[in-house]
Order: C-alpha cells, then structure tokens, then sequence
C-alpha cells in the first residue's frame, strides 16, 4: 500500500426524511442569534419558508445567488449580513448559493449552515470559487466549510428531473477525480466509490419517478459520500475544464461536468487504470468513460457542449486558458490531445473506450 496523509474535515451532518425540522435546534448549537438566508431567485420560496422556521431569528433573505459567484454578489451579500447584523448564514439550495455563502465566510469567518436541495457536494468542501473579470478563481480554506449540513431528501423532490441528473453527474466526478488525485488515500477510495454506486443507481430512479423519496434519498447520499472526497483531496484535469467552461465562458455548471467528465476519463484512463476500475465498476460498466457517458445519455442529459451554449470558435482560447495554472494530473497536459478532448466534448461523441 502507497504512503497517503489523511485529513478529516471537521462538520456536522444531519440527514434523513424531514430533516429540516431540526433547523432551529442547528442553529442553536452554532450559538448563533441573527442568520441571513441565501438563495438563487428561483427558491425564494424555499428560503422564505426557512426564514419563517427562523422567526426572529432570521435576520432577512439574499436572494441573489447566481453561478460561478460573481465577486459583485458577493459583495452585496456581504454588505446585508453587515447591515442586518448577522452572525451567520443559511444558504438554502445547489452551488451557486453554497458558493455563496461561502464567498461571505472568506471575509467575515461567519458560520454556514448548508441545506443542499441539489447533489452539487460543495457542502462538504473547503473550496470556494469566485470569478472576477472573466475568470474563476478557486481556493481551499477551512473558514468556507460549512459548519453543519441539513440533508433533507425531501427538498429535492422538486428538482426537475433533468437538472437532477446533471447534477448527480456533477457529484459522480468529484469522486472519480478524486479516485486519482495526487493526495488520493485509501479512505477517500471507499467513499468515492459507494458515493458513485449509489448515484449510479439513484439517477435512473429518479426519472422513472421523480417523486420517488428512496431513489430521491440515494442520491443525496451519494451526493454527500462525493462531496466529502472533493473535500479532502484534490483536482485534476476534468475541474480545471469545467472552472474555465464556466468561469470564462458562463456555462451552466451541472451540465458542463456531465458533458466534461467522460472525455476526461478518456484523457486519463491508461495512465489511472486502477482508478477507472472502480468507476466501471461503480457505474456497472467496462469503461469508465462510456459508462459515465451512457448515463447521461439514456437519462436525458447534454452530452454535447454546443447543446449548452458553447460556441466553435471558443474552444481554441478554452484550451489556452485549461493549459494555465495547470491542475496536477495523472497525464500531462498535451496541448494537442486538450483540443481535441474539446473538440470531442464539443460535439458530444461517446468516448472510444
């Protein structure tokens, strides 16, 4: 067995069906009095619902979230939570509001009480990104952690089943990265692993029956098992695409993972082998690549870049930018072979192997 270093990331989890019942008690144990409660402008009606379980305690609702966390939100939501005397935030929702949440603790240190209604995972990382002047910018720091984690399956019954696939997809590659990761240790193996098979499992539930709270509950478990494993060790090739699709090119988050993540695969297998392994195995396929690629594909994903927004005549700067600040990763970056990857993500080709 190789050497590894393992770190466990400090955070408190509760989850199960009705879950969010606990949330006054959660934010007792913070020892917080006044919470400002995030979200996009779509679930306003979510966040509205918690303030109202906060009662005198919330002290007021940004409803400004967006992707990739524009440094301009984020300082807005920074400015309220002053304002408002707040001494903590609850950010209800996916990533964009995690994110969020996360970019007000890099300044203030306040405490984040995460209540994910997505399988985004950034729940459970230290990471944040912000992106200023075109360009994503990311960065681990303990303070950004949230310090408790409200999982409550049923909040995601109203996750259309189509952006609930891509965003199982996107959780599926926080563990596959983390399988081959420069600081991949052995425990992070384990739940990378199971987060996948229960994702792989969960999805195709899901769009038989979006109502289904089993298939609902798997997912959200795989989606935390993931997020843990992005939590505690590194990125490779596959994040730096993704940050410099989204963050210089503002493409959706969720789907650019799914659409990403197979050619990345692909890019990676020979010199990952044991790591593509488990992902075959996890998925119940012979290829890592194909198998990721199938499940998006069957159950109604993107698998093409230019379905989402991306133009042909971008993907020469997208490579140059990847190829900056490279991310370690098991194959050396080869300028040729990333524009082709591009090309090939671009037009949604199922990877050879």
């Amino acid at each position: 067995m190789k050497e590894f270093v393992y770190n466990g990331q400090p955070g408190r989890v509760v989850f199960g069906i009705g879950a969010l019942s606990r949330l006054g008690r959660e934010i007792e144990a913070l020892g917080a009095r006044r919470a400002l409660v995030l979200c996009t402008p779509e679930q306003r009606g979510s966040a509205e619902r918690v303030a109202q379980m906060l009662g005198g305690k919330a002290a007021g609702i940004f409803d400004r979230a967006v992707m990739h966390v524009p440094i301009e939100t984020a300082r807005g939501a920074r400015e309220l939570a002053r304002k408002r005397d707040a001494d903590c935030a609850v950010a209800v929702g996916g990533g964009s509001t995690t994110g969020l949440g996360k970019a007000i603790a890099l300044d203030s240190g306040l405490p984040i009480l995460a209540i994910p209604t997505t399988y985004a995972g950034s729940e459970m990382t230290p990471i944040y990104g912000i992106t200023e002047g075109g360009l994503k910018k990311t960065g681990r720091d303990a303070k950004v952690l949230p310090r408790t984690v409200i999982y409550d399956p049923e909040l995601t019954l109203t996750l259309p089943v189509g952006l609930s696939v891509t965003s199982g997809i996107n959780a599926i590659a926080h563990a596959a990265e983390g399988l081959y990761a420069v600081d991949a240790n052995p425990v992070m193996d384990l739940m990378a692993e199971e987060g996948m098979r229960a994702l792989g499992a969960a999805l195709p539930g899901i769009r038989s029956n979006a109502q289904d709270l089993e298939a609902r509950s798997q997912a959200l478990y795989g989606a935390w098992l993931c997020g843990v494993v992005l939590g505690n060790v590194g990125m490779a090739l596959h994040h730096k695409l993704c940050h410099t699709l989204g963050g210089s090119f503002n493409l959706p988050h969720a789907e650019t993972h799914t659409i990403v993540l197979p050619h990345a695969l692909a890019y990676n297998a020979q010199a990952a082998a044991p790591a593509m392994q488990r992902i075959a195995r996890a998925l119940q396929g012979d290829s890592a690549a194909q198998a990721v690629y199938d499940l998006a594909r069957d159950n109604g994903a993107p698998v093409a870049l230019r379905e989402i927004g991306m133009q042909a005549q971008d993907l020469d700067r997208a490579c140059g930018i990847a190829l900056q600040n490279q991310y370690p990763n098991p194959r050396p970056l080869e300028k040729a072979a990333i524009r082709q990857l591009l090309q090939d993500a671009f037009e949604g080709r199922r990877p050879d192997a």
